[in-house]
């Protein structure tokens, strides 16, 4: 699934990487605990939070996620949008809770990422 449409089903605003709508991903992963991202996310992926730190966007560039949704409208700080601009993660917000923002994803066919056991 392109970021592009990612971006439509989540009715996002998008704060960085228009240049990069294009791009694919393969997988979607949604916490809010940062062991939870290291332990599932994967290349290509999406990540969903309600993490708007900097931390994040540091993470996401070291696991080379494909793109941020902050969800429930949260706005993160224009330091943080400037750092991912820099990094080249794309981000975006949308005002779905994650719970809803996962369903509608995962609704559209692309499945979340899975720890192997």
């Amino acid at each position: 699934m392109k970021i592009e449409e990612i971006c439509r089903l989540l009715n996002a605003k998008l704060l960085t990487g228009q240049e990069l709508l294009d791009r694919e991903v393969f997988s979607a992963c949604a916490s809010d605990l940062m062991s939870d991202i290291l332990s599932y996310v994967k290349n290509q992926t999406v990540l969903l939070t309600g993490l708007t730190n900097a931390h994040v966007i540091k993470m996401a560039e070291i696991l080379e996620v494909t793109a941020i949704v902050f969800v429930g409208g949260r706005m993160p700080a224009n330091e943080v949008v400037d750092m991912a601009r820099k990094m080249g993660v794309v981000v975006l917000v949308t005002e779905y809770t994650m719970y809803e923002a996962c369903g509608r994803l995962y609704s559209a066919g692309l499945p979340g990422c899975t720890r192997e056991l």
